[in-house]
């Protein structure tokens, strides 16, 4: 097979900092926030999440591509992310039951990418100065437009991004004619957060993130599922006042990711801005309720403010993170609300936290009756 040269590629990040490596995907410019992906496996369950959204992904792990894609495997429509930064991009795979190249997949999606690349000293200087914009280019290299184009680019904070991904109309999923009924509010909701309820006996209407509380409550739920999603939680004011109506209505409510930061910021507790964010499968977090630890698989580049949490007296943390001892998990005590900051449906990931879904179908049970 005949070997065809790599077309040269730039990272520029918005400090300035210069990356140089060669072009992968479709040849073109993209922009969004840099974050590294600590996963060693799952990159197409990554690459789909909507909570990525306006993400530029750099990938821990040396070989992306080497096992191709799979339709089934997708945790939404599309490729979500704005890009990818990675060691060695695979263009050929080697899983029989693949539906095709990485390659293929990023071109047919209008994806940029860079490889060739120093990975470990990109995540090591994002670990040090922090998450920020960066450019990524293939198709056009000088620096000085590059820097102008970056300057341009919105930062993540204050910035709303589940309207961009959430659904336009309302869908079901499941059997209708199974035991509990689960209103979803759609911020960007993964495919297997879905499966996992349907798995577990519920039948789900996945409604639109502008939905209303009423219009929610006119198919009487058993149950809600506050869904992930990209984007900064303190902007959502309209959604954040919906989401006071579910918490104040006292029907089993259970947040997942953004979810978990809109429920938060109904309570009175603000959200914040992380340094660099937490995305990987192999993040450990402890259980404050049973004392045990898990291994999670997490994404999201905001958190919620320990002090506050302390003074919501109807409300206490259950889970922290072991790294940073940030706050991972919270449930009411007087009503039938928690919620996780990471993905326990897990995928890619452990299913470590497969428990949560178990909890919240019990919680369903016991207020049916």
């Amino acid at each position: 097979m005949k070997y065809t040269p790599k077309s040269p590629a730039i990272l520029l990040l918005e400090d300035g900092k210069v990356f140089y490596g060669k072009a992968a995907g479709k040849i073109g410019t993209a922009t969004g926030e840099i974050c590294f992906n600590t996963g060693m496996t799952g990159y197409q369950e990554i690459f789909t999440d909507p909570s990525y959204y306006g993400q530029i992904i750099v990938t821990t792990n040396v070989h992306i591509g080497n096992y191709g894609v799979n339709k089934d495997e997708a945790e939404s429509d599309s490729i979500k992310i704005a890009g990818l930064v990675c060691k060695q991009f695979n263009t050929f795979y080697s899983r029989k039951r693949s539906d095709g190249s990485l390659k293929d997949y990023f071109n047919d999606n209008g994806i940029v990418s860079i490889s060739d690349i120093d990975t470990r000293a990109i995540v090591r200087y994002i670990r040090d100065k922090g998450a920020m914009n960066c450019i990524i280019s293939s198709d056009m290299l000088d620096i000085d437009f590059l820097k102008e184009k970056l300057s341009k680019v919105p930062s993540m904070v204050g910035l709303e991004l589940s309207s961009k991904v959430s659904t336009d109309k309302p869908y079901f999923m499941g059997d209708s004619t199974a035991n509990y009924k689960v209103a979803v509010t759609d911020f960007g909701v993964k495919k297997n957060i879905l499966r996992c309820l349907v798995e577990r006996g519920c039948y789900l209407q996945v409604f639109p993130m502008k939905t209303s509380f009423e219009e929610m409550m006119s198919w009487k739920p058993d149950g809600f599922m506050i869904s992930n999603g990209p984007g900064d939680p303190s902007v959502m004011t309209e959604e954040v006042a919906t989401v006071k109506k579910i918490i104040n209505s006292d029907i089993p409510t259970f947040g997942i990711c953004l979810g978990h930061q809109l429920i938060a910021e109904a309570s009175g507790i603000s959200t914040f801005k992380m340094h660099k964010g937490h995305r990987g499968i192999n993040h450990p977090v402890k259980n404050l309720i049973t004392g045990k630890s898990e291994i999670t698989s997490q994404n999201h580049g905001f958190g919620v403010k320990a002090e506050d949490c302390a003074k919501i007296n109807n409300m206490e943390v259950t889970h922290i993170n072991l790294n940073d001892n940030t706050v991972e998990g919270l449930r009411y005590t007087d009503r039938k609300v928690f919620s996780v900051q990471y993905h326990p449906e897990a995928c890619p990931g452990p299913y470590d936290s497969r428990y949560l879904f178990d909890d919240f179908i019990e919680m369903i049970v016991l207020s049916k009756k």
